[in-house]
């Protein structure tokens, strides 16, 4: 493949690239930008954290599980672009010499960098923006001072612009003009629309399909698979759109999870509040909503959300498309309802007074997997269960309703005595299994515990000791 990006503000031209070649690989071999570190190799320590900016503004990725063709068109900044270029240190990096936040210097590089680019976006979220990157020597506390002492100075003029020169490289890689738009990927494509993708898909159904590469990148770094036939689907822009009406939101499967929590928090606060601990900010910002659909683990944490707002999967073969309940598109463990050459093009989901709530339940509260995630929508009137919605992650084979629990409410009085009644019927629900992350009968108490804080939440008693709305 054929991309142009840029890389710390100088344009670069590659030909014949791999389609799988990192670009934490690339930077430290070819390029020698040896400051961007390999630790885990599969996004979780942040060592390895980049800046890329496009027409979206800029954002934390990891280098790592970022596949060099997923930077076409867009502008790459390592630590080592982030001091200035007469090697004036940023306003973070001088901050992390000044509050002590370096001992042994392996993670201080991602540190830097996520720092730089919440004080670029002027996010003052210090916790959150640096979920991500793990440091096993300053307990943290000497980096958020660094990172709160440096908030309020000014931009570097050599971290402005990036944007107006990006519109020089915007063309280019290898698309389906070069390429012909009905031939199938000889090792990568990267289709510019659904419709484009669409045949692409159809004559290759045996392809990999790439968004965010936040699942498939481990295949590369920790499986080593060879991957014969990739397609990136990051230049499809109109799988990036978002329509509201009244009663919906349609969100293109290309949709980042850190725009689906920004979106969230006007709608399902709850649902955004889960999204603030789903991954880091570095996974959000690569991430697709499509992609995490797709993906159908049985630990996800989205999908029990959708279930339980009753979200429909929009889903595409060449021209024909169908749609289904989100629900319906979980078979078995590791089996999904979608055809050969079939992807995810969209999801919808309803418009309705917020009655959802969302627990996820985790040994680490940042960045971990789920041990299970619940998702709640119970409605009442006069007192009354009318409509209930209950889903899980991690309590099955699959995403999963709770569909004895469910009936166990629907009818009976909103009280204690109906939901400690009802909470029985887990058992008939899940048989989860014992596993690292917790035993069968943890998960089962747990899944009867978040029923019971749903009712004591909706009776207007704090659960959330974080002080955000649960």
């Amino acid at each position: 493949m054929d991309i142009s990006f840029l890389l710390n503000g100088e344009s670069v031209v590659l030909r014949g690239v791999s389609p799988t070649r990192t670009a934490l690989d690339w930077l430290r071999e070819e390029r020698g930008l040896r400051g961007t570190k390999e630790g885990c190799n599969e996004g979780d320590c942040g060592a390895c954290t980049v800046m890329v900016t496009d027409a979206r503004g800029s954002r934390a990725v990891n280098a790592c599980i970022l596949l060099l063709p997923q930077l076409q068109g867009k502008a790459l900044r390592t630590v080592e672009g982030i001091s200035g270029p007469d090697g004036a240190p940023h306003p973070v990096q001088q901050a992390m010499i000044d509050h002590h936040g370096s001992q042994c210097g392996f993670c201080t590089p991602g540190f830097v960098v996520s720092m730089a680019t919440a004080h670029l976006n002027g996010d003052a979220g210090h916790d959150d923006a640096l979920a991500g990157n793990l440091c096993r020597c300053t307990g943290y506390a000497p980096i958020v001072r660094a990172a709160e002492a440096a908030a309020s100075a000014p931009v570097p003029t050599w971290m402005r612009g990036e944007k107006a020169l990006l519109a020089e490289i915007s063309s280019g890689g290898l698309g389906a003009a070069e390429r012909g738009a009905d031939s199938p990927p000889s090792a990568g494509a990267a289709p510019e629309t659904s419709d484009e993708l669409a045949r692409l898909y159809e004559a290759s159904p045996d392809a990999t399909l790439v968004a965010g590469a936040t699942d498939v990148g481990l295949w590369v770094t920790k499986q080593l698979r060879d991957l014969d036939e990739v397609i990136f689907l990051n230049r499809c822009v109109d799988l990036q759109e978002i329509s509201e009406t009244e009663d919906a939101l349609r969100i293109g499967a290309g949709v980042t999870m850190d725009r689906v929590l920004t979106l969230m928090k006007d709608h399902y606060p709850s649902y955004a509040e889960m999204l603030r601990r789903y991954g880091s900010a570095q996974v959000r910002a690569a991430a697709t909503i499509g992609g995490n659909i797709a993906n159908g683990s049985p630990i996800g944490d989205n999908p029990p959300a959708l279930i339980a707002l009753g979200a429909t999967l929009h889903l595409r073969k060449g021209d024909a498309r169908r749609e289904m309940p989100i629900e319906d598109f979980f078979l078995d463990y590791g089996k999904q309802d979608r055809l050969p050459g079939e992807f995810v093009e969209a999801v919808t989901i309803p418009l309705k007074a917020d009655r959802l709530r969302v627990y996820k339940l985790s040994k680490r509260f940042d960045q971990d997997i789920s041990a299970a995630c619940g998702a709640f929508w119970i409605v009442t009137q006069n007192d009354r269960v009318t409509e209930a919605r209950i889903a899980f992650g991690g309590m099955a084979g699959t995403p999963k309703r709770a569909l004895h629990v469910e009936q166990a409410l629907i009818g009976k009085p909103w009280t204690e005595d109906t939901v400690m009644a009802a909470s029985g019927a887990f058992d008939q629900d899940y048989q989860p299994m014992s596993d690292m992350r917790a035993s069968a009968g943890y998960r089962l108490e747990a899944a009867r515990n978040m029923l019971i804080r749903y009712l004591i939440a909706d009776l207007g008693v704090a659960t959330d000791v974080r002080g955000v709305r649960a």
